[in-house]
């Protein structure tokens, strides 16, 4: 069946469905075309079913990108404060938990369920089941499915990254922008848990689900958040947070103890220069288990003044090299996508093909932890639909 449109949005996440509610505001007759049998999979199943919508502290600093401009516009002009405008509007409560990150109080449905609202409210068509499988250009956008043609001058490309294979993701958003000449940056799995080599495997993951606060560092990035043991290697938003800047074959440095000087006791005088002195201090700033592991497996040379503060700097400067990480499968985002220098920063709208525009985690903008990524579905989503 021949379907035509004034635009086509391919993918129904947050991207795809706040482009298609802001292009409906305007009057504009929307398709949205999902391959899955619903929308907002991914939104459902994020910030552990209650979704952590928005940060309040969102910044440009809070995203990587090869051009760290880019997001400045989008994120200008679609704040978090018009998010929670749009929230408040539904009734949705929600709250703080930490950091600024903002969540619902019931259930991440909350949010896809004001999202429908909201396409309903402005015309829009979801199409559910629609797998595409060709994409071509004449006059206008030609999207062929399994089981119609749809048709449109605008073509919004919102089809997310590679990341949480389980929800549908495909390279399909990258192997699109490639068929009309738009580079893509590199992409790796983002916000996902490290594995260990062998060795650290065998001396720490015995130690899986113990957590502790650490301040994680690559290059010039630090993040001080807890860090957890797995049977794999180190999770927890500390680790997730840092190997969305880690390159494979290097090392990452951690603190174990931020803000502490474990040894100080000791070297008053008023603890004995003992290994177990030394632990029953450590546990000060570690889990018991763990502190007793780091012991075994980095005693002192020696009980100095210089020996000791030597061990005490290597505890503030762990140095591993990760033999990997989780992969996709584990990764909460793609880090890379299609290259900024291709797209308007104000519109999302490519240079080089006039109506072809491409939002959200397709794109090489990735946030942060906490509630950034969801922010920049929202903003690049809005400038999209503001535009078409």
């Amino acid at each position: 069946m021949l379907r035509k449109f004034d635009v086509l949005i391919i993918g129904a996440g947050a991207a795809g469905l706040m482009c298609a509610i802001e292009a409906g505001k305007r009057g504009r007759r929307a398709a949205v075309l999902e391959h899955s049998n619903r929308p907002g999979k991914k939104i459902l199943i994020s910030g552990g079913g209650r979704c952590n919508f928005t940060n309040i502290y969102c910044r440009p600093e809070n995203f990587l990108s090869a051009n760290p401009h880019f997001a400045k516009s989008a994120l200008a002009r679609y704040t978090p404060a018009d998010f929670i405008a749009l929230v408040e509007k539904h009734h949705i409560r929600y709250h703080e938990k930490k950091l600024g990150q903002l969540f619902c109080d019931r259930a991440a449905s909350d949010v896809t369920d004001m999202l429908d609202a909201e396409c309903s409210a402005s015309g829009i068509q979801v199409f559910v089941n629609q797998r595409t499988r060709e994409v071509r250009r004449d006059l206008e956008f030609v999207v062929l499915t399994e089981t119609d043609e749809f048709r449109a001058p605008a073509l919004v490309v919102a089809c997310g990254g590679l990341s949480v294979p389980k929800t549908g993701a495909t390279a399909f958003g990258y192997d699109l922008a490639r068929q009309f000449g738009l580079k893509i940056q590199k992409t790796r799995p983002g916000l996902v848990p490290f594995v260990l080599d062998e060795e650290n495997r065998r001396r720490y993951c015995d130690l899986a689900g113990v957590s502790s606060e650490v301040l994680a560092s690559f290059d010039s990035h630090s993040f001080r958040e807890k860090m957890l043991i797995t049977h794999k290697g180190l999770s927890g938003p500390a680790i997730l947070q840092i190997s969305s800047y880690w390159h494979p074959g290097r090392a990452i440095v951690l603190d174990l103890a931020p803000g502490a000087q474990v040894t100080t006791p000791i070297l008053r005088g008023s603890h004995k220069r003992t290994p177990a002195s030394l632990r029953l201090a450590l546990q000060s700033v570690l889990p018991e288990r763990f502190a007793a592991r780091w012991i075994e497996t980095n005693l002192p040379a020696g009980w100095t003044n210089a020996e000791l503060q030597n061990w005490e700097d290597r505890l503030h400067s762990w140095r591993i090299i990760p033999a990997a990480t989780e992969g996709y499968s584990k990764a909460e985002v793609t880090v890379g996508g299609v290259d900024t220098d291709e797209l308007s920063a104000k519109s999302m709208e490519s240079k080089k093909v006039s109506g072809l525009f491409f939002v959200g985690e397709v794109v090489d903008v990735t946030g942060q932890l906490g509630g950034f990524n969801f922010q920049w579905a929202w903003a690049s989503g809005a400038a999209a639909g503001r535009a078409v």
